[in-house]
Order: structure tokens, then sequence, then C-alpha cells
């Protein structure tokens, strides 16, 4: 089981003496998953008409989608934070279902085909990044620094530092405590069911026919893949929809 929880890792950098890993294989699929997104917005966006045809409305269709969605739990501001949040919930999504696209064959496969024993040991998949710890913590991350900014942006240095002491000082321990909490939260939420999801898999396609694992696989690849992208995305909305409050508020 250890060869299915840790990453895969290519390259390694020494530091002080002691190796450090440099590309995993969750950098590999990020990468690819990324291209793939370009490659997207380059497919749907590149004959813009007046009048939407083709591939033009399922963008439009997904744009519309993402504007009501970011409006009801942002409020006016949504504008902002739609792109972000569009983006977010793509490329989770994409990231979390790429093991279903996975048509590389094992190391033990290859060495069975090939008759050779030396690629038993190889270790090539599309699996997904967000399994990966450091790829969840750096998501929840990235949604922490824009949620802290738009505090800064929207409520002003004052408007940030009130919530420190209103209505009670003990309230300044709360919100520290709360930077810290919600980026854990966030990643150890995807991380823990993405994580979950490829055990059971593994130990699936291990022990029962191949048909069960690949309808249970639907469910852990496509279903959960996209509804944990989408608690992602709405824990992000409503993190920004307190740091704009107040402005909407005094508006």
């Amino acid at each position: 089981m250890d060869d299915v929880i840790n990453p895969i890792v290519f390259m390694y950098v020494n530091i002080n003496g002691k190796p450090v890993p440099l590309i995993t294989d969750a950098a590999i699929v990020m990468c690819i998953i990324s291209a793939v997104v370009i490659g997207m917005l380059w497919f749907f966006t590149r004959k813009l008409k007046d009048i939407p045809d083709g591939a033009q409305n399922i963008a439009e269709i997904y744009v519309g989608f993402l504007n009501n969605f970011t409006q009801g739990m942002i409020g006016k501001a949504y504008k902002i934070f739609a792109p972000y949040v569009g983006m977010l919930l793509i490329f989770i999504a994409l990231s979390n279902m790429v093991g279903i696209f996975d048509v590389i064959p094992s190391g033990k496969r290859l060495a069975t085909v090939l008759g050779n024993p030396q690629f038993d040991g190889i270790r090539l998949a599309l699996e997904p990044p967000t399994k990966n710890f450091n790829v969840a913590v750096c998501l929840a991350l990235c949604t922490m620094f824009i949620f802290v900014f738009s505090e800064f942006r929207f409520k002003g240095v004052k408007g940030w530092s009130r919530g420190f002491y209103k209505p009670s000082p003990v309230f300044g321990f709360v919100k520290i405590l709360d930077y810290v909490i919600r980026p854990i939260s966030l990643s150890l939420r995807l991380f823990g069911n993405i994580m979950g999801g490829f055990i059971v898999m593994h130990l699936l396609y291990s022990f029962v026919p191949l048909i069960v694992p690949g309808i249970v696989g639907i469910y852990f690849d496509l279903f959960d893949g996209v509804l944990q992208a989408f608690v992602f995305v709405v824990l992000t909305s409503i993190y920004f929809g307190e740091a704009v409050e107040t402005e909407i508020e005094d508006e």
C-alpha cells in the first residue's frame, strides 16, 4: 500500500546532503491538466460571436451558471472573484477525475507483456494530484491569500483590525485561530476524500473482478470528484463573501 500512497518522485535535489523531491507525479499531472484547461479555454473562446453557437453556447452556459452562483454566494462584488472561482472549479474537478482517463499499463502488466521483469517496479499512472497533501495545501493557501487580501481591499486596515477586538478583545485570538483553521480544514477535506477514494479503488482492483471496480470508479472518479471540487469552491465563495461583507452593508 505504501507504493500507492507515496508519490512517484522523478527527480531529487540535494539540500544539506539530504535528497528532497523536486519533480513528482503530482507536478507532472498538474502540468498536463493545466495544458488541458488552457486548450479548453482556447477552444471555447476562439471564435466569439454576438449570437453564440456551437462551443460558445457551452462556454456561456458555464459563465452564466458561474455568475449566478458567485453572485448568490458573494454579493455585489462577485465579478471580481468569479474568474478565480470558475477556474478553481474546473481545475480541481479535472484533477479529481483524471484517474478515470488512466490507460497507462502498470509495471507488472508491462513486465508480463514484454517479458522483461525490469518493468515490474515501474509506476506510471494518471493519479489525482489532489491526493497529494502538498497540492491540497497550496490550493487552500491560494484561497486564504485572496481572502486576506480582499479583507484589506474592501474593509481597509481599520475595518480589518476591528475584527480583532469587536465585540470583545477575546475575538482577536479567535480571528488568528480562524486564519489557521480555515486552510487546514479546506486542504484536509479535499485531500482526505480524494486519497480515501483512491485507496478504496486500488483495494477493489486487487481483490474483486474488473467490472465491479469500474462501476465504483464512476462514483469516486466522477461523482465524488466533482462533488469535492464543488464543496471546495462553495467554501471559498463563502470566505470571499465574508471578506466583502462590511462594504456591502455600508453601501
